[in-house]
């Protein structure tokens, strides 16, 4: 394994403690622009959050409405009722987001599909960098705030959803996680660095509760004039 992800690992709880952990429940709280630009506006009202470790399955409640939820895989979208009944679905999600920009408009479906795939990208965060598949790599450190933060490029392979095939990940001094950078594919594949903050230990691991997403200049600089997306996570619990 790369040095610096099993440090990285070690420093979020170690690997022995997430094999043994099978899901993570949250409550959620998300905002920002892009919400609003994609025509679906994200309200204040707390969620909660489930998210498989160990394969890409996730689930929000409400959905959509008080007896809804939505339940996501990297091939399958669908908003179903508390009850299991479907309300609404899509295989392959990912071919339904062809020639989408930044301005594109979504339906509740592809608000689902992103939200389904970027919380699990987040909530399983070092670790999914561990999985069958993922090739890992050192890249130049950067430097913010008077810290040197080392970073990792991560690879994806097409049987995981996220934001883009490759992402970088850079962690402080401390080995935890302070940034993450990818292209948001399904939105044009704008440039986007999400930071991270006030991390909390449940369970036996540590993970960020306060998320800020930027669009990233062309230095990597984070344009701080508009938030993307906001995500505040609470009552963590691992089982």
């Amino acid at each position: 394994m790369n040095t610096l992800l099993a440090e990285v690992l070690d420093a979020h709880g170690g690997l022995d403690r997430w094999n043994a952990l099978s899901v993570v429940r949250a409550t959620i709280v998300s905002g920002g622009d892009m919400f609003v630009i994609k025509g679906a506006p994200q309200d204040s009202t707390p969620r909660e959050m489930t998210v498989w470790l160990h394969e890409q399955h996730a689930s929000v409640r409400p959905f959509g409405a008080p007896d809804q939820r939505s339940d996501f895989t990297a091939d399958r979208i669908s908003i179903e009722k508390l009850d299991g009944r479907v309300v609404a679905e899509r295989d392959e999600p990912r071919e339904s987001f062809a020639g989408h920009d930044l301005n594109t408009r979504w339906d509740p479906l592809d608000r689902a599909y992103f939200n389904g795939y970027a919380l699990w990208t987040y909530l399983t965060t070092p670790f999914l960098l561990s999985m069958p598949g993922v090739t890992v790599t050192d890249i130049e450190p950067w430097r913010e705030g008077g810290e040197l933060w080392h970073g990792l490029r991560a690879t994806f392979p097409p049987d995981i959803a996220s934001h883009s095939t490759r992402q970088d990940f850079y962690f402080g001094p401390d080995h935890l996680l302070r940034r993450h950078d990818y292209h948001v594919d399904i939105a044009g594949g704008f440039a986007a660095a999400r930071y991270v903050y006030d991390t909390v230990e449940a369970g036996g691991i540590l993970l960020p509760t306060k998320r800020r997403a930027y669009r990233r200049d062309a230095d990597h600089r984070p344009i701080l004039d508009q938030t993307m997306v906001s995500i505040d996570v609470s009552q963590v619990r691992f089982t």
